[in-house]
């Protein structure tokens, strides 16, 4: 299900077929729209718009855009602050900086910004950011500011590298509309390219900036599924996968709820199914994603109980539908060493293909080396070494096994390649030696490597 994160429902443009244009972005997947009201006179309308019944949810952001700076007064204050009580209204916004025009001055764009990010915090609403040809500006207001206290997100983003990297640290997400789709855009999908997914939302800033396959034409909320098809190709995901993570993005920025409120036994990911048996881990990594969220990739993996085998082989479907069913989830799964056997028993006989993902400390778990009672059910391992020696695996890792964990890991590794494929992954982290770890995989432990990046889960 997709969410246009932007759009200016109560434009005139939409006047004359605006249920015509909501029954459309239904039709493709578009269920949630955050319309958004740029002056006082839009205000009321876009309430209006969050009231209705229709198939879509509509909620609303509030504020006075750059260009109308100079008509801010106490007035407006608190008519915005009135209008933004109201239960749909999600968001202060779109307010910041406009260069490109100077409508008004940079004075009164500046004034007219921080106040309003002022009002944010008192209010508790997170801000919708338009920042165009004032990248440094707007960082440093939002800086001085402390809009980190709120959050929000950098709309419309055409911004450079740097300024993404200095948004992401300030804990704002990025927003990519249509401008991403266009031709002469290779800059902006790089930066899309290498943030993490995690922080991105999609919108489509209707009516205006439609994407490269209706150039030309009045942009609306269904063509946001464009934008959601170039960043999958550029990340390497499914257009599936950019919707439903990009629309979850957006609902807890917003506070309006979340996308998966159970947790799942299996979930997709590209063209693999990832199996989440046990939310119980050796390790008590600082870096895992547990420490900070119940998501992957839009999936809520956080299990009020464990499942049986019974139940995650109901979960599963047919095995030849995916390229692969990776045992996986929030924790580690050779705990369930039982569970697992039989799972790949039956993917196996199905004629799936299984691979396991896991810390490495299997025998440690267990008292006895396992890799022998997996044989012939297993065609991969993907484990974590995360470091190139003890001392810092036990620093990152914290594994409950203490001393020799790394060693017994490396062990498990050896045993591993003996009845299946093998790689060994490590994470990007400040401390670690990562071209230590790859000549580890290759010269001693003679199995493939991946690094994963610490800010890209999944």
């Amino acid at each position: 299900m997709l969410m246009d994160s932007h759009a200016h429902l109560t434009l005139p443009q939409f006047d004359e077929d605006r249920p015509a244009v909501l029954a459309r972005a239904r039709s493709v997947g578009v269920r949630t729209i955050l319309t958004v009201g740029t002056e006082p006179a839009e205000w009321e309308p876009a309430v209006a718009l969050t009231r209705g019944e229709g198939e879509v949810e509509i909620y609303a952001a509030l504020g006075l855009h750059p260009h109308d700076a100079s008509t801010w007064s106490e007035e407006s204050a608190e008519s915005l602050r009135r209008w933004c009580a109201e239960p749909r209204v999600v968001a202060l916004g779109e307010i910041g900086f406009d260069f490109h025009y100077l409508h008004s001055t940079r004075e009164e764009q500046e004034e007219a910004f921080r106040r309003q990010i002022r009002l944010a915090k008192e209010i508790s609403l997170p801000v919708v950011v338009h920042s165009r040809e004032a990248e440094r500006e707007t960082l440093e207001v939002l800086r001085a500011e402390g809009a980190s206290e709120v959050g929000g997100v950098i709309h419309c983003f055409s911004g450079d590298g740097e300024m993404a990297r200095q948004a992401l640290e300030l804990g704002f997400f990025l927003s990519f509309s249509g401008s991403l789709t266009f031709k002469n855009a290779g800059k902006l999908r790089e930066i899309a390219r290498d943030i993490p997914v995690e922080k991105i939302l999609i919108e489509t800033d209707c009516p205006y900036l439609a994407p490269q396959p209706v150039r030309g034409k009045r942009n609306e909320p269904a063509y946001v599924r464009y934008v959601a098809e170039t960043l999958a190709k550029l990340k390497g995901l499914s257009a599936e996968d950019i919707a439903r993570i990009t629309r979850h993005n957006a609902l807890q920025l917003f506070s309006i709820g979340s996308a998966d409120t159970e947790g799942k036994i299996a979930y997709r990911i590209r063209d693999s199914l990832y199996l989440n048996i046990t939310n119980r881990c050796t390790n008590t990594c600082g870096f895992c994603v547990r420490n900070y969220s119940d998501f992957v990739k839009g999936h809520n993996l956080r299990l009020e109980r464990e499942p049986d085998a019974r139940e995650v082989i109901r979960a599963i479907g047919d095995p030849k539908s995916f390229r692969e069913i990776v045992f996986c989830g929030y924790g580690e799964p050779l705990i369930r060493l039982d569970l697992v056997r039989e799972v790949a028993a039956w993917i196996h006989e199905a004629g799936g293909r299984v691979r396991i993902n896991t810390n490495g400390q299997g025998d440690l778990i267990h008292g006895r080396k396992i890799i022998p009672e997996l044989a012939g059910l297993v065609d991969a391992f993907s484990v974590s070494l995360n470091t190139e020696n003890e001392e810092k695996y036990r620093t990152i890792c914290r594994p409950r096994f203490g001393a020799g964990t790394y060693e017994a890991v490396k062990d498990f590794i050896r045993q591993a390649r003996k009845i299946a494929e093998v790689s060994v992954t490590v994470l990007d982290l400040p401390d670690v030696d990562v071209e230590k770890c790859r000549e580890i995989a290759g010269k001693e432990l003679q199995v493939g490597f991946r690094m994963r990046y610490y800010d890209e889960v999944g």
